[in-house]
């Protein structure tokens, strides 16, 4: 009876292991957003997460809302930076998030300081 529930405990240890590695390790897809910076903030209660909004458009339907993580410093200076003004930020989207991670599932890696495009002639 105890080699059994050794064993099932070490399945559960190493089936929760896996689930997390795999949480925090494969990435579902990368990719690039522009936008202006409308919000970059430090928030929470208890664990303090980097959260942040761009504005792609007119409608409230057209806003990319990012997440950072804490040791991605030179990416926390640039994004404090440059609010208010057209970035373009290099993410990648998680299949899941830890809470003390961020709110969302995308995180960005870097940020690049961008001049609006002009519109085509209409």
């Amino acid at each position: 009876m105890i080699k059994f529930l050794v064993k099932s405990l070490i399945a559960i240890v190493l089936i929760i292991a896996a689930y997390f590695c795999f949480i925090y390790f494969v990435t579902y897809s990368e990719g690039v957003r522009a936008g202006e910076l409308v919000k970059f903030s430090k928030k929470g209660v208890i664990f303090k997460t980097w959260e942040g909004e761009i504005s792609q458009g007119v409608s409230e339907a057209q806003i990319f809302k990012f997440s950072v993580e804490g040791k991605e410093t030179q990416v926390i200076e640039d994004l404090n930076r440059l609010q208010g003004r057209f970035v373009k930020l290099t993410y990648f989207e998680r299949y899941a998030s830890f809470f003390w991670l961020g709110d969302t599932k995308y995180f960005i890696t870097k940020v690049e300081e961008k001049d609006r495009e002009p519109r085509g002639n209409y």
